[in-house]
């Protein structure tokens, strides 16, 4: 059974900098993609970002040069870099894993909230 299980929320101040990690139950090579999604109150789940098996990374334009995904397979561990927060950058973040045909997997989610 995959279990991912995400860590590092927090309350920050705007311009200020959290790390998110993702830590996997399984190999995370298995996995198309691993990814950052994120849900505010009242607004649809978001792609953050989305970084794939051979470290190819992608991001929604409103984090582009402020957020950084990283992974490591050895650890089974992913992350997620947040500098320059920003309070529209409030939201639950989760966890993702694309297994294709099988669907996606999803962690707990992390609660980030940042003051103005």
């Amino acid at each position: 059974q995959v279990q991912l299980v995400e860590s590092g929320g927090g309350l920050v101040q705007a311009g200020g900098s959290l790390r998110l990690s993702c830590a996997a139950s399984v190999n995370i090579f298995r996995f198309n993609t691993m990814d950052w999604y994120r849900q505010a109150p009242g607004e649809q789940r978001e792609l953050v970002a989305s970084i794939t098996s051979d470290g190819r990374s992608n991001y929604a334009d409103s984090v582009k040069g402020r957020f950084t995904i990283s992974r490591d397979n050895s650890k089974n561990t992913v992350w997620l870099q947040m500098n320059s927060l920003k309070p529209e950058d409030t939201a639950v973040y989760y966890c993702a894993a694309d297994a294709a045909i099988v669907g996606r997997y999803w962690g707990q989610g992390t609660q980030v909230t940042v003051s103005s």
